[in-house]
């Protein structure tokens, strides 16, 4: 089979049956995009032409390009290809696999980056205006109320705000919200999140985002809606269509400056600080793995380091004999 056919049928394969993010379809066509332009100046085109010595090759001229590519970028790339002649030599197209000799570069574990629960607020508050009425209380109608003062900014930011409280009450990923439909949150203190294959899973929501989210579906979302076409979808841009990735990134890189926040501060920053203060609050790992969506609990696993690695700081800081 012509290797150009074959990339298209694995990329059919993981979107329809494997339900793979369009995010992560797309990652994996470019690095294939760039594997078969590699094995096109090799002289091979089509899938009985590729071995394991040539897998290897690539592997080792990727490793070797300048500027030299990252060990995630690398090791991302060999996954590619590795699932794609798995795929292959799985449904009988090759004969086998060639990628059993390719060793993955090793990657530094990085920690994960957690802010800590006043940097939390400062960039809720960055974000937009609190549902509060002074007291500890959340309020969707004094919210609503500053959006009506504010107008057309209010609006938005009533959006901004419910946006950076449901990352942080849900630890979702940034890609589940925006893929939120406005049915999703019909049980009140919970929500439906479709996670990586489609899974779902209930997370609880609480009252201060649920305040939020309330108060930007009286006020904020009707007049979104009215400026594009009817969608389901929770959050909207400011012409009505359904908020995209980069706009939700974009979000939180301009409530961080006005929270003036130094750390880097990404949708996933969010994501980090939920699994870290849930676990610094005594919250067991296993529940935080189902909260997050985590197939394996060794992923979640990475938190408890965080959550060690501060608890360390407090002794040696704290103890008269730490050192």
């Amino acid at each position: 089979m012509r290797l150009s056919r074959a990339v298209e049928t694995y990329l059919r394969h993981v979107t329809i049956e494997r339900g793979l993010s369009d995010h992560t379809v797309s990652a994996y066509r470019r690095d294939l995009a760039v594997y078969l332009a590699w094995l096109a100046e090799q002289g091979v085109d089509d899938t009985d032409g590729v071995t394991a010595a040539l897998v290897v090759a690539f592997a080792a001229d990727r490793a070797s390009a300048q500027p030299p590519p990252a060990a995630t970028s690398l090791a991302r790339l060999q996954s590619s290809v590795r699932g794609f002649h798995r795929f292959l030599a799985r449904e009988g197209v090759a004969v086998d696999d060639p990628t059993g000799r390719l060793r993955p570069p090793k990657t530094p574990q990085r920690l994960p980056k957690a802010l800590t629960i006043e940097q939390v607020e400062a960039l809720l508050d960055g974000a937009g205006p609190a549902p509060t009425t002074g007291g500890d209380a959340p309020d969707a109608e004094s919210a609503t109320a500053v959006a009506v003062e504010t107008g057309e900014a209010g609006v938005v930011r009533l959006r901004d705000r419910a946006l950076l409280e449901l990352l942080y009450a849900t630890g979702a990923r940034v890609s589940e919200i925006i893929r939120l439909d406005v049915d999703d949150l019909a049980h009140g203190d919970v929500l439906r999140v479709r996670g990586k294959g489609s899974k779902e899973r209930i997370v609880p929501v609480g009252s201060y985002a649920r305040a939020a989210v309330d108060a930007y579906l009286a006020r904020a979302r009707p007049e979104l809606s009215r400026r594009g076409k009817a969608t389901p979808r929770l959050f909207l841009g400011a012409r009505g269509a359904p908020l995209s990735r980069q706009s939700a990134w974009l979000v939180i890189q301009q409530a961080a400056e006005r929270a003036a926040l130094t750390a880097h501060v990404s949708p996933h920053t969010l994501r980090h600080s939920f699994a870290t203060h849930l676990l610094q609050g005594g919250a067991d790992v296993r529940v935080v793995q189902e909260l997050l969506g985590h197939a394996s609990v060794a992923t979640t696993q990475i938190y408890t380091h965080v959550t060690v690695d501060a608890l360390r700081d407090v002794y040696v800081t704290a103890h008269p004999r730490a050192r």
